[in-house]
């Protein structure tokens, strides 16, 4: 008979000892695997039970309980708001058109099956990573298929349901998650409350997503010190998670594997079980977006068993290797040579200066949300400290954030179509919350640690450390995306001026003024570049120590750009202002041909008038701009399926020519969004030629 009986909701999977690869739990599987059977009606694997109408429709979904929501209310919660905070759900931005569960599909698109959620570990580290399969019941064992979905972002497991999971379950193929070693996992040391792996709280010794390297000691005395903290896995596990994302992505491929072979193995005479799936009668496509694309990337390069056949990511986070020779241009304008910065370099340079460089008059009033997100006299002190510092130049408030936006686009390579969407993100808090995460994480330090005297806390209405609201707590593993400012958790600079504050509404101890903490963002900008950012002098102390393990950490995440020949699509966004195009998928492009030549398989598709936040083109401002990059994201996944299981050809890389709507009231067509074109014309290509990148116009 076979390992364990199949179909019961809630039940525990069991070792087959004797199996072959793939029959038997994998050996970093940690503790039980947890199934639940869904039937498509009132709950399903894509929608929660919500339907294509349910994730597009508020209020979001309410618990009876909200001090004690269950298990499947959290599910639920959290497969709504993961859904929305990727794919544009508003009406006219293309969704129920081109994209959502509806396309394609009968009624509301929910899709019956079963979920398989575990954790797992990878070497050097004892913090828990959650694995998840999806095995829809269109699976057809005969013909099988499966798609890598880690999570976007610092997301949970349910963080690429609306990306990679959408597009898998829709076509019947198994779907494998991982949350890659970040997710909600939050640690409230005053309460030493964590999250079980289905998002329920926890104060009791038992296995948890996260909770912080201390003991009960330790923990109190710094309670007694900072009270009211939170630590969070992926700034504060202390095992730089991402230098095993693709490990992460491997190890769920072969999670997926096991599963598979646990529901449609045959049985032999001798009651063991038959391999019937693996990985030479499998299409096994590395996908998702952001982090989670990147995750793939890696995965795909790391893959020494032939358990990826394509790849196709969206906006892949991806830190490619440094080879300056080659350069990279856009038409006729100038050649980027110091491309390939990591994350944390250009990311910090954005914490520091584009608070100042929004108010520079030429994007001050035209893009969008500036005014509504960024208080210009907030702005007006940012420039006027960086001024006192030396880091800008000029008289006048104009003058210092032209020089400010300079800087950014001369000296970091950030593309001036990335410059009117950058006020919103720094609005949101997008640079300096992955400064702060990324540099603790790089640098593998503890949450006592308090790197550049930042933490984590529920604010007040002034920006004073408080309590977070017991039912917002509850709801963290649905309402997190796992990297605060998140779900009433906010990064708290707990050296402000006065007290300790909510870092954007903090006054730097050097300035006495409201400038967004400016000190403390320069702290993460001298630890990013290794000497002190000010001065330039060399670091000293502790801070030097942390620099070289920060430096150490970066390397450690490199890209080596050998896609081992595996056919490959990348999409990204022109205007992407969160991963800069010149330090991502433009120069991994490059390395790859360096690395791989006339042996490679990767196409690269860049996208006019798209960015990496498809959700903001729900807003005024935004949606007359833009075009959902998710809609190219799943032509990727359509193109290397054909390429797989049909032998057409990959289309040569190009920049695909999108139209904007101009008005969010008028819906998006077929003319806004034209296809990626199996035969471009030679003046939209993308090519390398004489060491160089060439992007048209």
């Amino acid at each position: 008979m076979l390992c364990a009986l199949i179909g019961a909701t809630g039940m525990t999977l069991t070792a087959c000892k004797d199996n072959p690869p793939f029959n038997k739990i994998p050996d970093f599987i940690q503790g039980d695997i947890t199934q639940t059977s869904y039937d498509g009606i009132n709950d399903d694997l894509l929608t929660a039970g919500l339907g294509a109408s349910g994730l597009a429709s508020t209020p979001a979904p309410a618990f009876a309980d909200p001090l004690n929501p269950t298990a499947t209310e959290l599910r639920r919660l959290a497969i709504y708001n993961n859904y929305r905070a990727l794919v544009d759900t508003a009406p006219g931005g293309g969704y129920g058109t081109f994209f959502g569960p509806q396309v394609g599909a009968s009624g509301e698109g929910l899709i019956p099956g079963d979920e398989f959620i575990a954790y797992m570990a990878v070497p050097g580290t004892d913090v828990p990573v959650t694995v998840m399969a999806q095995v829809p019941d269109s699976f057809d064992p005969d013909r099988p298929c499966m798609v890598t979905a880690p999570s976007s972002g610092s997301r949970g497991i349910y963080g690429a349901i609306g990306t990679a999971g959408e597009w898998g379950l829709k076509k019947g193929c198994a779907v494998v998650y991982t949350d890659k070693g970040t997710g909600t996992g939050s640690h409230n040391l005053a309460t030493n409350t964590a999250q079980r792996i289905d998002g329920t709280l926890t104060s009791a010794d038992e296995p948890v997503q996260f909770r912080a390297d201390l003991t009960d000691e330790q923990r109190a005395d710094f309670d007694s010190v900072w009270p009211d903290r939170f630590a969070y896995k992926h700034a504060h596990s202390k095992a730089n998670p991402e230098a095993d994302w693709g490990l992460h992505v491997l190890q769920s491929i072969e999670f997926g594997f096991y599963v598979l072979n646990e529901k449609f193995g045959r049985e032999l005479g001798n009651g063991e079980t038959l391999l019937t799936i693996n990985p030479k009668n499998t299409v096994v496509i590395a996908s998702s977006v952001s982090n989670g694309g990147g995750s793939s990337v890696r995965a795909a390069e790391q893959d020494t068993r032939g358990l990826i056949d394509g790849v196709a990511v969206s906006e892949p986070n991806v830190n490619p290797e440094v080879d300056r020779s080659f350069t990279i241009r856009q038409g006729d304008g100038p050649v980027i040579t110091e491309h390939s910065r990591s994350l944390l370099d250009y990311t910090t340079a954005l914490a520091v200066y584009q608070g100042c460089a929004n108010q520079a008059p030429a994007i001050r009033d035209d893009a969008p949300l500036n005014a509504t997100f960024n208080p210009p006299q907030i702005g007006e002190n940012i420039c006027n400290s960086l001024a006192n510092k030396g880091l800008v130049s000029g008289a006048t408030l104009d003058d210092r954030a032209t020089d400010a936006l300079r800087i950014l686009n001369e000296e970091f390579g950030i593309q001036p179509e990335q410059n009117l969407l950058a006020p919103v993100h720094f609005g949101l808090a997008v640079a300096p919350s992955i400064s702060m995460t990324y540099a603790n994480a790089y640098g593998r330090a503890g949450v006592e640690d308090r790197v550049c005297d930042l933490s984590l806390a529920a604010t007040d209405s002034a920006g004073a450390v408080t309590q977070l609201a017991p039912t917002a707590e509850a709801a963290l593993f649905s309402a997190s995306n796992g990297i605060p400012p998140s779900a009433g958790v906010n990064i708290v600079y707990d050296v402000a001026d006065g007290q300790p504050t909510n870092l954007p509404a903090s006054a730097s101890p050097s300035t006495n003024q409201l400038d967004y903490g400016l000190d403390a963002l320069l702290c993460l900008r001298s630890l990013a570049q290794g000497s002190d950012a000010i001065s330039g002098a060399d670091l000293q102390g502790s801070d030097a120590e942390l620099a070289t393990d920060i430096a150490g950490g970066i390397a450690e995440v490199r890209a080596s750009g050998d896609l081992q020949g595996k056919p490959t699509v990348f999409v990204t966004g022109r205007a992407d202002a969160i991963l800069p195009i010149n330090h991502t998928s433009r120069p991994y492009f490059g390395l790859n041909q360096r690395v791989e030549g006339k042996k490679s398989n990767l196409r690269y598709y860049e996208i006019l008038n798209a960015h990496h936040l498809d959700v903001l083109n729900g807003f005024p401002g935004v949606a007359d701009r833009y075009v959902p990059l998710h809609h190219y994201y799943f032509q990727a996944l359509d193109l290397v399926w054909a390429n797989l299981t049909e032998k057409q050809a990959l289309p040569p890389s190009q920049v695909v020519r999108t139209v904007p709507r101009g008005n969010i009231t008028t819906p998006l067509a077929e003319a806004n969004l034209p296809a990626i074109n199996p035969a471009p014309d030679p003046a939209d290509q993308i090519v390398f030629e004489d060491d160089q990148v060439r992007i048209p116009e």
